[in-house]
């Protein structure tokens, strides 16, 4: 079984636990930080996506126009 198979009892134990360990005061202030940690990361793996995709049509468009003028 792999770790990306938990299912919902594994997801149960897991708020459970979290729940215990940090109380019920905490637990939204952590569920929050996480929340923005994660948004922040896929912002910047986005802009890092769209950074190279632009790269990538400049070389091309490079790469057509110097294959044009020597033909």
């Amino acid at each position: 079984m792999s770790p990306a198979n938990i299912g919902v009892p594994g997801l149960i134990l897991i708020v459970v636990l979290a729940l215990i360990i940090f109380g019920p005061k905490k637990l939204p202030e952590i569920g929050k930080a996480a929340g923005q940690t994660l948004r922040e990361f896929k912002n910047s793996a986005n802009n890092i996506m769209s950074e190279e995709d632009k790269k990538n049509e400049l070389q091309e468009n490079n790469d057509e126009s110097g294959n044009s003028s020597t033909k």
